[in-house]
Order: structure tokens, then C-alpha cells, then sequence
């Protein structure tokens, strides 16, 4: 039953970490009717946050040749440096930074200790739906964004959607994906070029939440958790690249709306639960 748990946790994740409804929601809502049994605390802790390594894999995977700097020169058989990517890292870092300092002093623990709870969780999948539908309905008068590529992205465009991400990282139910889409939208970026943006972003964030998470735990496990964290993460993987491609078909002639319905609808269901003290 855990690896069956463990597969299930991992078509969660690989589904919620990219669409904008946040991951950690859906992660609790099925942590109440699901429990590993004979597992610590301490595994559970990690898993949560380990599984997320398969999701940016599938980031890596399906974008390796946009974020990856060095490219064959055909002409001398040497590598060459993608000035091009290299600006895009820049930007990747200083979307990162405002995120990085929140963990720095600490916040992040605090955020975890007095906000992760349904009640709170609920507030913010509601809000962040509320606002999808107010963006994208303001959005449908515009005739044309003010950036329509990842190049045309500025250091400061980069500087305000890293801001939106403090806005995830502080408060748990808001979505990491659904935070950055919603900023980048409201500073005139295209739906196209914020998704793919926040893919970016998923690397060096997701990564360094994982292995924070790890440093704070350790990996002291048994063979048997070593299973399910590598069950949990290879299909956390598989899904991702299937969601991901999904996500950018479907944007290209729809937009985020059905995301924040969704988002309201989910939180109304913890909210109710809650008060039957289901959560």
C-alpha cells in the first residue's frame, strides 16, 4: 500500500507543480485520506519536498536546449557560449534572489509554522483563483503584450516576478507557478512566455528547497523508504513532462481562468472539511 501511495503522490505532484493550483493543497488534501504506515515523520517530511527533484527533471528534459549555455560550433568542434542563455540565467537568479533572502532570515520556517494549515491554505486557493479571473478577464481587452518572448524579458521584469514568488514561499496554498503567472500577466508578459518563464524558475527554486530540506533532515532511511522516495520521484518525472506539454498547448488558445475556478472550488471543499474536522 505505501508504494501504491507513493505513485499516487507522484502523479499529484507532477500534475500540481506545474499547473497554477498549488501543489501543497492538493500534497495535504491527500495526506488526509492517505497515510504511509511504518514510515517516520522524518521520511515524510523529506518526500514531500524530495519528489519535487522528478518534476524539474522533466523541465530540464524538455527545455536542456534553451537553458543550456554551451552549444557544438560546427566550424571549429569546439563549444561556444550562448550569450543568449547566459542573459536568461541572470534574469533566473535575480527572479531568485527575493525568494533566497526570505530563506536566508528565516522566514520560510516561520511561514510553515503559523501558515500551514488548511484555514490558511484554503485563504490563499481562493484569493489566487479570485485573482486569475480578475487578470485574465482584464487581459481579454488587451490586443497585444508588452513581451511576447523570454528574450524580450527585462532584468527588471525578472526583479517583479521574483517578488510575486516571495508571495508563495510565504504563504503555502498560493502556488509557486500560479504566483509568478499572475505577475508576470499583470507586467504586460504573454501567457506563452510566463509559463515557460516559471518552468525556468522551477530549477534553481525547487532545487534549492529540496536540498535545504534534505540538510535539515538528512537521508538516514531505511531501504524500504529509499523505495518509495524513488517510486514517488521517478513518476513525479513522467507526469510532469506529460502536464507540462499540456499546459503550453492548452494556453496557446485558452487562458487561466479554469485554473482560479478550480483553485476556489478546491478551497471551498478544505474549508469544509475543515469545519467537519475531516483535516
Amino acid at each position: 500500500m505505501n508504494f501504491l501511495f507513493a505513485i499516487i503522490f507522484g502523479i499529484i505532484e507532477g500534475i500540481t507543480e506545474w499547473l497554477p493550483v498549488s501543489s501543497t493543497g492538493h500534497l495535504i488534501l491527500a495526506e488526509t485520506f492517505m497515510n504511509f504506515s511504518n514510515v517516520s515523520q522524518n521520511f515524510w517530511d523529506v518526500f514531500e519536498v524530495v519528489i519535487q527533484l522528478g518534476a524539474i527533471l522533466a523541465v530540464v528534459l524538455l527545455y536542456f536546449n534553451k537553458i543550456w549555455p554551451l552549444k557544438p560550433n560546427k566550424k571549429t568542434n569546439k563549444l561556444t557560449v550562448d550569450k543568449g542563455i547566459i542573459h536568461l540565467w541572470i534574469k533566473i537568479i535575480i527572479s531568485c534572489l527575493p525568494a533566497v533572502l526570505i530563506a536566508v532570515v528565516g522566514l520560510d520556517d516561520l511561514a510553515e509554522k503559523y501558515f500551514y494549515n488548511p484555514i490558511s491554505i484554503a485563504i490563499m486557493l481562493i484569493l489566487v483563483g479570485v485573482a486569475f479571473i480578475i487578470v485574465e478577464r482584464r487581459n481579454k481587452t488587451k490586443k497585444n503584450y508588452r513581451v511576447k518572448s523570454i528574450q524580450d524579458l527585462s532584468y527588471k521584469d525578472a526583479l517583479i516576478i521574483g517578488l510575486f514568488q516571495v508571495i508563495a514561499a510565504i504563504f503555502p496554498g498560493t502556488s509557486r507557478s500560479g504566483a509568478t503567472i499572475i505577475g508576470a500577466l499583470l507586467i504586460g508578459v504573454s501567457r506563452v512566455v510566463s509559463a515557460e518563464y516559471t518552468f525556468y524558475l522551477a530549477i534553481p527554486a525547487m532545487f534549492g528547497a529540496s536540498l535545504l530540506k534534505i540538510v535539515k533532515m538528512g537521508l538516514a532511511f531505511s531501504a524500504g523508504e529509499w523505495g518509495l522516495l524513488f517510486v514517488g520521484t521517478i513518476i513525479a518525472f513522467i507526469v510532469s513532462i506529460l502536464v507540462i506539454r499540456f499546459l503550453m498547448n492548452y494556453i496557446k488558445k485558452h487562458d487561466f481562468q479554469v485554473f482560479g475556478w478550480y483553485r476556489i472550488a478546491l478551497g471551498i471543499i478544505v474549508i469544509f472539511l475543515s469545519l467537519i474536522n475531516v483535516m
